[in-house]
């Protein structure tokens, strides 16, 4: 870790405000929050990890906003979204929006951006999200073998036919079908506009993006951490109370943990899992911690393209069921987590308990007839990576309770941190169980199942394939309100004949902070509402 932030975070001494962010008396100014190390560099389409997040989301404002207390959509950007058949959409912007070099927000920022995304061969993460605009097909040709030594044929465009734009500040979304979540779906950080200079460099925008949103950043690498400033150009209404932030990346739980107990670190989103013991968190941080539910699901997954998992699912079904839920959230999350019946998150509507079926529930007889029926001979393990709060407590415990359930070996492996555990789900590298989480892009039953289990979704790293799945997805985004909602309950209840991915629990957020902030508001996306905390 870089020594500027070091000080950033912790002292303050006279005549060294430029280095310190103090004020004249030496009190600290700038806000430090936890942070994980991003997994790539930052670019809104390449950005599917919470420390990247973290950073883009005060640096960049996308047309839709989502309300930090509901998680419900409001415009950002954005003065109007509308369609009359939810295929053909018309986007209004605010008029004099810029970016922070200056530059205007226009249509066309939008557009190129997400032909950008969209264009196969820039490889983005995010480039599945924009599957549901017209000519994405042309952009993304298919591989004539798949994972065969073939490789698929350049684009013979690189713009999506359904992007139109119509005058500087509107533009024309024509989507390949229906799609009644898209308005809603287009706050997520994949959607966010791009100034011209990232066409100029993008390694260089990467290290230092130029957004439009309340923070710039002044410093700092995905290895340390960022800072950023207030900045004086931000229209919105949501404008920030605090001047700077740092945004530090550690290695440990713990060792963050400790720095909040000694006033060196001001927020962290979940506090680590030795603090929830007897809620010594609400003990050690007296009116200073909340416990917040939010979006977000623990599962473990059996990799599709590995011999061992593959087409076989009596192997996750002895998992599932070899897994007390129930004893694991007690003691390692002190009931801070809830035992998972399904996929899908109970904060989100058309949310429905026991989607799993008997399979989450804890039954090690069960478990060992299905073993038994399977044709796994081997031993287990489960990766996990370990900078992220309370994931080596629950991996040892899940081993433990596979180990004790089915009388097969399970070895916990950490990953030093999730940037580097995810560039092996990326390349298809994993032999072994692992650990994932999800966290909503936006609030909808749609996201929790779409991007994870749809045959080559952008974060479907288990590589589960189901086409009447795809199907009943493709049917349901289709659809409205109820009927909607029904469908996609349907697609969800597939899931637990192939148990490819194994549901945990669901999350709750236990957060604390320093004397130094007033005004918390932990949202549902798990983040501390810039627009809102205040600096004593």
């Amino acid at each position: 870790m870089k020594r500027t932030f070091m000080v950033i975070a912790a002292t303050c001494a006279a005549g060294s405000l430029a280095l310190t962010n103090c004020t004249a008396d030496g009190t600290p100014t700038a806000l430090t929050i936890y942070s994980s190390k991003p997994q790539n560099p930052l670019l809104p389409a390449q950005t599917s990890d919470v420390g990247g997040a973290f950073v883009l989301d005060a640096v960049f404002r996308g047309l839709v906003r989502y309300n930090p207390d509901t998680a419900a959509p409001e415009l950002s950007m954005a003065e109007s979204i509308m369609s009359s058949d939810n295929t053909t959409w018309t986007i209004r912007l605010k008029a004099r929006q810029t970016f922070q070099d200056g530059s205007p927000v226009t249509a066309a920022s939008f557009v190129d951006a997400w032909n950008w995304a969209a264009y196969g061969p820039n490889g983005t993460q995010a480039n599945y999200y924009f599957a549901q605009i017209k000519g994405y097909d042309a952009l993304n040709p298919a591989d004539p073998d798949g994972s065969g030594p073939r490789e698929a044929p350049m684009p013979s465009v690189q713009t999506l036919s359904g992007l139109r734009v119509d005058s500087p500040t509107v533009f024309t979304v024509t989507l390949s079908t229906p799609q009644s979540s898209f308005a809603m779906a287009i706050g997520y950080n994949a959607f966010y506009p791009l100034p011209e200079v990232f066409y100029r460099d993008v390694e260089a925008f990467g290290k230092k993006p130029v957004g439009n949103g309340p923070f710039k950043i002044v410093a700092g690498d995905r290895n340390s951490g960022f800072t950023m400033q207030k900045w004086s150009g931000y229209q919105g209404p949501d404008q920030p109370k605090v001047a700077r932030v740092t945004f530090k990346t550690y290695a440990s739980d713990t060792a963050a943990y400790a720095d909040l107990l000694a006033g060196n670190l001001d927020f962290m989103h979940q506090v680590s899992a030795a603090a929830l013991v007897d809620d010594q968190y609400q003990r050690d941080l007296p009116r200073r911690f909340s416990h917040t539910p939010i979006g977000k699901i623990y599962l473990l997954t059996l990799p599709q393209y590995s011999s061992d998992f593959a087409n076989d699912p009596d192997i996750g079904k002895a998992i599932s069921l070899a897994i007390d839920r129930e004893t694991i959230t007690r003691t390692v999350f002190n009931g801070a987590r809830t035992p998972a019946t399904g996929w899908v998150s109970p904060i989100v509507q058309g949310y429905k308990a026991g989607a799993c079926g008997e399979f989450c529930t804890f039954n090690p007889d069960l478990a060992r007839q299905y073993l038994a029926r399977s044709g796994f001979k081997g031993t287990f393990s489960y990766s996990y990576p370990a900078d992220d709060p309370g994931n080596r407590e629950a991996a040892e415990a899940i081993c433990n309770s596979i180990k004790n359930a089915l009388a097969r070996a399970c070895r916990a492996k950490p990953y030093v941190d999730y940037a580097t555990m995810a560039d092996d789900l990326n390349e298809k590298k994993m032999t072994s169980l692992f650990h994932r989480y999800w966290l909503m892009d936006y609030p909808s039953i749609a996201n929790f199942l779409e991007p994870l289990y749809v045959t080559g979704a952008s974060s479907n790293f288990g590589d589960f394939s189901d086409p009447q799945f795809d199907a009943m997805i493709r049917t349901a985004n289709s659809q409205e309100d109820a009927a909607a909602l029904l469908t996609y309950q349907r697609a969800e209840a597939l899931l637990s004949q192939r148990m490819t991915v194994v549901p945990l629990w669901y999350a709750a957020q236990q957060s604390g902070w320093s004397k130094r902030l007033s005004n918390v508001t932990v949202t549902p996306f798990s983040t501390l509402d810039l627009s809102r905390v205040t600096i004593k």
